[in-house]
């Protein structure tokens, strides 16, 4: 249970667009990566396998495959490392966690695609105006 004085203060910190994602989507997620006096952007791309948490603590885990290994990197929303995430693919789950994802191989790692059918709206014939 979070008092109402704490989530005044987190208030200030939190990112005013979130951006839309769900679990299973494919995402880009553009991290800024300090080394040094230089700074530079770095995409991680894989799948969402989680999201957890609430307020200035949610956090999202993606999971990827690199040279036959995976790799899983949770992310804060409301991070300022955190510059952009952007929906590669939107995939059709049926599970608020896909830490099954991690036991598969090959093709049955893929996830289904989520297809978002746009409602095409017709003009309506105008009117005769009477005179």
């Amino acid at each position: 249970m979070r008092t109402p004085l704490i989530e005044l203060v987190e208030k200030s910190y939190l990112k005013e667009t979130v951006p839309t994602f769900s679990v299973g989507d494919t995402v880009d997620i553009s991290t800024r990566i300090v080394e040094g006096d230089k700074e530079r952007i770095q995409i991680f791309n894989g799948v969402v396998i989680a999201r957890q948490g609430g307020g200035i603590n949610e956090r999202f885990t993606v999971r990827r495959i690199v040279a036959n290994e995976g790799v899983e990197r949770s992310f804060l929303i409301h991070s300022p490392n955190v510059v952009d995430v952007k929906v590669v693919r939107r995939g059709k789950v049926r599970r608020a966690k896909l830490y099954y994802l991690r036991h598969r191989i090959g093709k049955a790692r893929k996830l289904r695609e989520r297809r978002v059918h746009q409602k095409t709206v017709t003009p309506e014939p105008a009117l005769a105006a009477t005179a």
